[in-house]
């Protein structure tokens, strides 16, 4: 019963945002980068154990891969202005996010950080 709660809660906030920009992409991108998912998993993360530590690691791990995250937020609008098809530039991306995402924790483990 809670996770049905959980996913429809989580379900309303991105169905919400997608309806808002049909009507305003900027009001939409301002909802969309606040970081909801991130507070509803740290939200649920601590309703279901009560571990503040938890909640500190998820939101220091959140902290270090938002910086890779962001190469979609660059490529996907480059591609799509280029003229790239909507699939292959998300597809694009999002594997160009991957990679970064690999080099992000290659990097943060030669600085020793560890998650």
């Amino acid at each position: 019963m809670l996770a049905a709660l959980k996913v429809a809660i989580t379900a309303l906030v991105v169905v919400a945002i997608a309806e808002v920009a049909k009507r305003s992409t900027f009001v939409a991108a301002i909802l969309a980068s606040l970081p909801l998912t991130s507070l509803l998993a740290m939200i649920w993360l601590y309703a279901d154990t009560g571990d503040a530590q938890k909640v500190a690691d998820l939101a220091r791990g959140i902290f270090w891969l938002v910086l890779p995250s962001l190469a979609l937020f660059i490529a996907l609008p480059l591609m799509l202005r280029a003229g790239w098809p909507f699939g292959a530039s998300l597809l694009a991306s999002s594997a160009l996010t991957v990679a970064c995402y690999f080099a992000m924790l290659a990097l943060l483990k030669r600085l020793g950080i560890a998650f």
